[in-house]
């Protein structure tokens, strides 16, 4: 059964930038989560041991989320807005509770 020919309008650049914010921007994002949680909680150490398996799963979730959305640009800047949080996140993190 072909696909409706509605579901298909996207441009090219609104799939590359929903492509592009879901790969870098996620992986970015979840990253930064677990190391901000890393500097938040008190065992830093097993933040640290099981981002090696949450880290991907919640990248692939961000991923599948990111095709959901209608203007992959608008995407981008709600990702951009969500690093810079979890970046000043960091950096409080690292200033009052620095990880020995």
């Amino acid at each position: 059964m072909p696909a409706n020919k509605k579901y298909l309008t996207t441009s090219s650049w609104q799939r590359f930038a929903k492509i592009s914010a879901g790969i870098v921007g996620g992986y970015i994002i979840s990253a930064l989560l677990h190391i901000a949680l890393a500097y938040w909680l008190p065992n830093p150490e097993m933040v640290l041991i099981t981002s090696v398996y949450t880290l991907y799963i919640l990248w692939v979730a961000i991923i599948i989320m990111s095709f959901l959305a209608k203007n992959g640009w608008k995407l981008w800047a709600l990702y951009l807005a969500i690093i810079i949080v979890l970046s000043v996140l960091i950096y409080f993190g690292k200033a009052y509770n620095p990880i020995n």
